[in-house]
């Protein structure tokens, strides 16, 4: 699993003119999921991302967590994070996991995220063409793959 971390201040999913989604302070994780990733993927980068300090202190200094300061979080499937460009010049999506094996996994992953922060995870709608608005603020983005723990 790969994912996109944006710290924001506000942030916003629209399907069909219609907004399915909207936080106020927390995180926007965009998701890209692969064959071979499971359970042990979604575990890790859970923890990871529940205890990555990118909010700020009293002092200014990013030493708190999402759930230090109680951030909402929404989650969008991205199966372009995974795109290979390494031939042509035409994006290759051929790692990304299909709908029947990605689709469990990111209502796991969301479930699980739901389940260690007691608060209810929005997101987009799975396959949609989503248009997302967002406020990074910092601007703060991270990118983690679960198959690369480093």
């Amino acid at each position: 699993m790969k994912i996109v971390i944006q710290r924001v201040l506000e942030a916003s999913v629209t399907v069909d003119d219609k907004k399915i989604a909207s936080i106020h302070e927390g995180i926007l994780i965009l998701l890209g999921i692969v064959n071979d990733d499971n359970q042990e993927d979604i575990d890790w980068l859970v923890r990871k991302i529940i205890n990555l300090r990118i909010f700020n202190d009293d002092l200014g200094v990013m030493n708190k967590s999402i759930l230090d300061v109680l951030g909402d979080i929404i989650v969008v499937s991205q199966f372009t994070l995974h795109a290979s460009t390494k031939k042509g010049n035409r994006p290759s999506y051929i790692k990304a996991a299909k709908p029947a094996i990605a689709m469990p996994l990111y209502k796991e992953f969301v479930a699980k995220l739901e389940s260690e922060t007691s608060k209810k995870v929005q997101t987009g709608i799975f396959g949609a063409d989503m248009k997302i608005a967002l406020l990074n603020d910092g601007p703060v983005t991270i990118i983690i793959d679960s198959k690369n723990k480093q």
